[in-house]
Parts: structure tokens; C-alpha cells; sequence
């Protein structure tokens, strides 16, 4: 009688500890996804309803760790996958502004020329990028179209640039900047100005593109690298379940799973930098 009391005791007491911990986990979660909505979403100019973040983010914490038990049996992948689902929404975040800052830089030489062409038909400046903010696609057309927000609630051109410069902070976005601040200031041909400018860019972007092209087979070499290890576990686990079990219930294992985790990360990051180049 007293065993089963203190058996069930402990059980009531384990479930209160998962449940806390639960409960520390999505609240962690909203605070991240709250945060994170608040500044780079909104930021990206991305509005997305944070709850429907918060539910998304942890069905999938539930529901990945789930299968790869299901399929694994294995603890320590069970965790680690928890563990990535719960950095997931700060990953796609990061993405999702690295792609926007892309789109932008591949804009931005034919909206300089657009820009050129209209001063040089005898619009100021602020009509000019008028037509910009209306003509150009997102997210060229979003950040001038905020620019001239900036300036209608006040703020001078030199604080309006200043505040994109810290939203896209990029050396192509500084030139045009810089080209701006110069001409206001002392004058000169801002229409030759920013058509040089434009050509510049889509040299460099040439010149990228190429190396981009030259490594290619790098990339793809530590994308293979990195997921044939992974596909072959599986699939030997698949066909032979009985010896691959050691590995993923047993502690010598678990150490040649976090040996195979951290070599191939170290060499995943090796690969990319070394086929990194900056122009």
C-alpha cells in the first residue's frame, strides 16, 4: 500500500514537473515570438498575427520530436530536434531578412536610374522619388515610400536617411545615401551622380554574380556533405534496425552521434567560409 502511494505520488509529482516546464517553454516562446514580431517583423514590414506565430511554433515543437521518436527511438535526437524547433522562428526570421536585403540590392541600380532619369526631366527630388515609391516593386518601393513618410511627419532628409541606413545596412544603400547628403549640401549633378552610381552597382553585381557562379559547387558540396551522413543513418536504420540501435541507445552511441553532430557542423561552416568571398 505504502509503494503504491509513494509510486503514485511520484507520478503526480513527474507530470507537475513536465507540466511546469511546459509551461516555461511557450511562455519563453511567446516572450521570443512577441520580440521578435515587434522589431525584425516589423521591421521586414511583415505584420503577422502573434498568436498564430505562437501556435504554429509550438506545433511544431510538439510534433517534429514526436515523429523522430516515432521513427528513432532515439532520446538525444528526440532533444536536439526540440532544441531546433524552439531557435526555429529566429532562423526563418534571419532568412527572411537576408532575402529582403538581397531583393533590395538587386533594385536598387534601376531605381537609381529611374531617379536619374526623372531629375534630369526637371523633377526636385522629392517628386522624383514619388515616382519611385509608385513605380518600383516592394521592397525598393516600401523603404523610399517610408523615406517620404519620414519627411511628411517632420523629420529632414538627413534624419529620414539616417534611420533606413540602420534599417538596410549595406554599403550600396551608404553610397546613395552619401550621394544624397552630398549634393544637398554643396551641390553638384546628382543626376550624373547616381547613373554612375547605378553603373557601379551593376558592375559589382556582375563581378558577384560570377564568383557566386564560381562557387556554386563549393555550396553544394557542403549541403551534401552535411545531409548524406544524415540520409544514410536513416536509411540503414531502416533496413537494419537491430545494430543501429547501439547507436541510439547506448552511450557510446550518443558520444559517436555528438562526434558526427559536431564534425559535420564544424565542416558544413569551413566550406562556407572558405567559398565566402567578399567584394
Amino acid at each position: 500500500m505504502a509503494l503504491a502511494l509513494a509510486l503514485t505520488v511520484m507520478i503526480v509529482l513527474t507530470i507537475f514537473a513536465v507540466l511546469l516546464v511546459l509551461r516555461q517553454i511557450a511562455l519563453r516562446q511567446k516572450n521570443l515570438i512577441e520580440q521578435t514580431a515587434n522589431s525584425t517583423l516589423v521591421e521586414l514590414l511583415i505584420f503577422i498575427d502573434t498568436r498564430q506565430l505562437l501556435a504554429v511554433n509550438l506545433a511544431l515543437i510538439a510534433v517534429f520530436p514526436l515523429l523522430v521518436w516515432l521513427i528513432t527511438q532515439s532520446p538525444v535526437l528526440t532533444v536536439a530536434i526540440a532544441v531546433a524547433m524552439l531557435y526555429f522562428p529566429q532562423w526563418l526570421v534571419r532568412r527572411l531578412r537576408e532575402r529582403r536585403l538581397k531583393r533590395f540590392i538587386y533594385q536598387l541600380p534601376d531605381g537609381l536610374l529611374m531617379l536619374a532619369s526623372s531629375l534630369r526631366s526637371g523633377m526636385g527630388l522629392n517628386a522624383a522619388l514619388e515616382i519611385i515609391a509608385q513605380e518600383q516593386p516592394a521592397p525598393l518601393s516600401q523603404e523610399i515610400a517610408l523615406l517620404l513618410r519620414q519627411q511628411r511627419l517632420g523629420k529632414s532628409l538627413s534624419d529620414a536617411l539616417s534611420l533606413l541606413e540602420t534599417r538596410l545596412p549595406m554599403e550600396e544603400f551608404r553610397l546613395f545615401t552619401a550621394a544624397l547628403r552630398i549634393s544637398r549640401s554643396v551641390g553638384g549633378n546628382l543626376a550624373d551622380t547616381l547613373e554612375s552610381l547605378s553603373h557601379t552597382l551593376i558592375r559589382k553585381a556582375e563581378v558577384e554574380g560570377k564568383i557566386e557562379s564560381l562557387t556554386a559547387q563549393g555550396r553544394i558540396q557542403a549541403l551534401v556533405m552535411t545531409g548524406l551522413p544524415i540520409l544514410l543513418i536513416l536509411v540503414l536504420h531502416v533496413m537494419q534496425p537491430g545494430p543501429m540501435s547501439y547507436l541510439f541507445h547506448s552511450l557510446v552511441g550518443w558520444a559517436v552521434l555528438a562526434l558526427i553532430v559536431i564534425l559535420e557542423t564544424a565542416g558544413f561552416f569551413f566550406i562556407r567560409k572558405i567559398v565566402a568571398i567578399e567584394i
